[in-house]
């Protein structure tokens, strides 16, 4: 990570932020926690910080009495909710090696540790359970081809044993742990249905957004990248003038975004030009170059377009999909993600190759509402069906604590 520091900015925020960590801590702690039982919760990034959000608030309103204590793996997590009014420090996790899992675990000395999907880190687990501090896993997934059902994954094997319970996503890693001798577990489902119920019944009203769409059709085209863009400008090339399309790039890069102006026919205008005109309705595209506002914007489309697929992986498609939206995405990158492949075999989203295939799904939404309307409301049904982990996550909490 030192050596990867010199050429990555946010390779270099995660060593920054990890110097003299451990004294910050043993100096901090003892005077803020008041004698406090501590609750760990680590989240590997923003993503997993989203997951585990509706067990922190439900946490702290059942357990008034406890400290919270949130860790990150990644700057891009931590740079962006290290003023988290929900725990009570913040700060990065210390890389996991055998002293350093040791002192962190003296330190902070937790009475219970949330490990948000995909988190197993031994030396921290070993440390945790020779402290014995409960360990909960939760919105976990496991698959067939992690190491952890592997003939050579023994070691591997071992360190799930360490939790008191994991709480999965689907019937198949039941089935998974079921079939190595891991038994203290059940099927909650995913958080992040929880917590996009929550993101939908709090969403704000933008009127600018609305004056931009101006009733016509819109495609929301959320956390996009390079790659996404290449696909989806042609296919918005061909519907130029029949639909309305917002735009909003996972990281707002302004020379990446005049490009994709310039490749664009029709007229683009960005948020934070638009929201100073007064009546132009007339532009095509909105380039959204701002950073928060995007699970906000879906409650103004009607389909949405997710990016990442067309690269290492899909992004949060949930977030539309609880506001009643179709979604589209590329077929290269959302296999690990269980709610692309339900929504896929459901209908209401579609993983596709190219341009043409993106035209054709356009032109058959806005040709036939009643299609339209049915893919929609197979999206809100699949999200309104699948609320609750939250309380199975509490359920089991309680049993370990009171």
């Amino acid at each position: 990570m030192r050596v990867g520091a010199w050429f990555s900015p946010k390779i270099k925020s995660g060593v920054e932020g990890r110097k003299n960590l451990l004294e910050k801590l043993e100096t901090a702690l003892p005077d803020i926690t008041k004698g406090r039982p501590v609750a760990w919760f680590h989240a590997a990034s923003l993503g997993e910080f989203e997951q585990g959000r509706p067990v922190m608030e439900r946490f702290r309103k059942e357990f008034p009495g406890y400290f919270i204590l949130l860790t990150f793996f990644s700057p891009s997590g931590y740079e962006i909710r290290k003023n988290y009014a929900g725990a009570d420090y913040i700060c990065y996790l210390p890389i996991d090696t055998k002293k350093n899992a040791a002192n962190f675990v003296r330190i902070v000395n937790p009475r219970i540790a949330f490990f948000i999907k995909y988190e197993f880190w031994y030396n921290y687990l070993r440390q945790l359970k020779n402290n014995n501090t409960h360990i909960v896993s939760f919105s976990t997934i496991f698959r067939p081809d992690q190491v952890f059902f592997k003939p050579y994954g023994g070691f591997y094997r071992k360190l799930l044993t360490y939790f008191d319970h994991i709480l999965v996503q689907n019937q198949e890693s039941v089935m998974l742990l079921q079939s190595i001798g891991v038994n203290r577990h059940s099927l909650a489902g995913d958080t992040r249905f929880d917590r996009v119920t929550e993101i939908a019944e709090q969403a704000k009203d933008l009127p600018v957004i609305e004056k931009f769409v101006d009733g016509q059709f819109c495609l929301v085209a959320g956390s996009v990248w390079g790659k996404d863009m290449e696909v989806l400008i042609p296919a918005l090339n061909s519907m130029k003038g029949k639909i309305k399309v917002i735009i909003a790039p996972h990281e707002i890069k302004p020379e990446e975004i005049e490009g994709w102006r310039k490749q664009l026919t029709g007229s683009s205008v960005l948020y934070s030009a638009f929201k100073e005109t007064t009546g132009n309705t007339s532009f095509d595209y909105l380039f959204i170059d701002n950073i928060g506002m995007l699970s906000s914007l879906y409650r103004y489309g009607n389909a949405a377009f997710i990016g990442g697929s067309f690269g290492s992986g899909l992004h949060n498609i949930l977030e539309a999909a609880t506001f009643s939206l179709p979604v589209v995405f590329g077929n290269k990158g959302y296999y690990k993600f269980q709610e692309a492949l339900d929504l896929v075999q459901l209908g209401s989203a579609k993983a596709v190759s190219g341009s043409l295939e993106i035209e054709i799904l356009l032109k058959n939404w806005i040709n036939d509402p009643q299609l339209l309307f049915m893919e929609a409301e197979i999206s809100r049904k699949y999200v309104a069906d699948r609320t609750g982990a939250t309380e199975q996550v509490m359920l089991e909490t309680r049993k370990l604590l009171v």
